[in-house]
């Protein structure tokens, strides 16, 4: 053949891989392609020696075809095929170097290139990061060591070499010390936080623990390696930020996002502040953790081993004259009084709510404790939300080899939500104590669009499928 092979997009069989063991094939840094009978093609970097097909024939026992390919290529079909890391864990297994992880701190992900357990961390992380991946979990089991990837909220694996398994109590103890954690301690639960750098960009790392029945499970997640979005790219309706602009413009009142975990709240508030931050305003937040890093905005870092509560926290930054307060998150009945006080005293608050919808945040509040008539007074958006996957527009959502979306037929996601606008009638409900049904229902009445009707919405605008809104409604 002429020209360069293009491995873009390949997916070598199992049979095929079994051919050239990983060892052969990081040592003469080759790919296997096709397989027939005694003959194997193979891929080699462009510009190789040409005893490198004798060489290769003896090695592997049969006939020999030889087609030149980018060395970058091949080493990415490598990383594919065999597994993340798989030459930093093949010369650790060897015994040629140490396992035991250092107490340096990874300031920098791409500064450790000698194969030590810190590199092969760090690999791991940098290669979640090319993936896009908001999530890493590390999960030892009795006869495998698991990592996988959440892309676009869903778990994926990660691709591993299969020996990981080894090496898995030095990698956990390798992120526990990056995390400050107490690598002795493996009865009980913790969390650590953990910055690096990789390139211009720093990122926030942060780290839970649990001990498991076959070793300790350790998920990190990655904050900071998204970029803060415009209200008008989070995929919203233009209907709803045209709601939501007009509600900034309120000078005091209780903004509510709801949601399960993982539905894009933290970033459509984030994208809210963005929009008011401007010099007129004194903007505070107080959040477990601080995600993105603002400047103009003062960012509490909820720390509650020192007792800094949200409720301790908003309780002093009512001190310092604010005009908007965000709290992270409304978890119980302190928090909620005090925000809720804080928005009818002349402040405008944004916070969340763990629940399924907009209208049972309502309902929610109130079985925190807090009294109907300062819901009623206080509240005056709730907007529910989820996020769902896009369609990836380089394979148009048909998935199979596409390198884009690595054969998921989808890259992204997007926003649907639904709107509670707290008007007289949602009052006289509330001070009824409804049931969030009798909300929905004058939701209804209204014209209020749920998240289902804008899930549809965006399966006849061809971003998602019918498919993905069932998974997340």
């Amino acid at each position: 053949m002429s020209g360069l092979f293009d491995l873009k997009g390949k997916r070598v069989p199992a049979e095929v891989l079994k051919r050239v063991p990983s060892r052969v094939a990081l040592h003469y840094h080759i790919i296997p392609v096709e397989a027939d009978g005694d003959r194997i093609a193979v891929c080699a970097p462009e510009g190789f020696d040409p005893r490198l097909k004798d060489e290769l024939r003896t090695v592997l026992n049969g006939q020999v075809e030889l087609y030149p390919a980018r060395r970058e290529a091949i080493a990415e079909a490598i990383r594919n095929h065999y597994g993340v890391a798989e030459e930093i864990v093949a010369r650790l297994l060897t015994g040629a170097l140490s396992v035991l992880p250092d107490g340096g701190s990874a300031e920098d992900l791409a500064a450790e290139k000698d194969p030590t357990v810190t590199a092969l961390v760090n690999e791991l992380i940098l290669d979640a990061l090319e993936r896009r991946a908001t999530d890493i979990h590390l999960e030892p089991f009795d006869d495998r060591f698991s990592v996988r990837y959440r892309v676009d909220g869903l778990l994926r694996e990660a691709g591993i070499s299969a020996r990981l398994r080894a090496l898995s109590p030095g990698i956990i103890a390798r992120i526990k010390i990056m995390a400050n954690l107490d690598i002795g301690e493996k009865r009980l639960p913790q969390d650590g936080r953990i910055k690096v750098r990789t390139g211009k960009r720093e990122l926030d790392l942060r780290v839970s623990v649990l001990p498991g029945s076959s070793g300790e499970t350790v998920v990190v997640r990655i904050l900071g390696s998204a970029e803060l979005l415009s209200l008008d790219a989070l995929g919203l309706s233009p209907e709803t930020v045209t709601v939501i602009r007009r509600s900034l413009k309120r000078p005091h009142g209780l903004i509510l996002l709801t949601g399960p975990t993982g539905s894009g709240k933290t970033t459509t508030l984030y994208s809210i502040l963005k929009e008011m931050n401007t010099t007129e305003r004194k903007i505070i937040t107080v959040e477990d953790p601080v995600e993105y890093k603002m400047s103009g905005i003062v960012q509490i870092q909820v720390k509650p081993r020192i007792d800094l509560t949200f409720a301790a926290a908003l309780r002093s930054m009512l001190r310092h004259d604010p005009d908007v307060l965000m709290v992270g998150e409304i978890r119980d009945q302190e928090t909620a009084e005090i925000a809720i006080r804080s928005a009818l005293t002349g402040h405008l608050v944004f916070s969340t709510l763990h629940t399924n919808d907009a209208a049972s945040a309502l309902a929610r509040l109130m079985e925190m404790g807090i009294p109907p008539y300062l819901i009623a007074s206080s509240v005056e958006l709730v907007i529910g939300q989820r996020l769902v996957r896009t369609v990836c527009t380089a394979c148009r959502g048909r998935g199979g080899e596409c390198d884009d979306c690595r054969g998921s037929g989808f890259r992204g996601r997007e926003a649907i939500e639904e709107v509670l606008r707290v008007d007289e009638e949602v009052r006289r409900l509330i001070l009824a104590s409804a049931p969030a049904d009798a909300v929905r229902e004058h939701m209804r009445r209204t014209g209020e669009r749920f998240l289902r009707d804008r899930g549809r919405e965006k399966v006849r605008a061809g971003r998602t499928t019918a498919g993905e809104i069932e998974r997340v409604c």
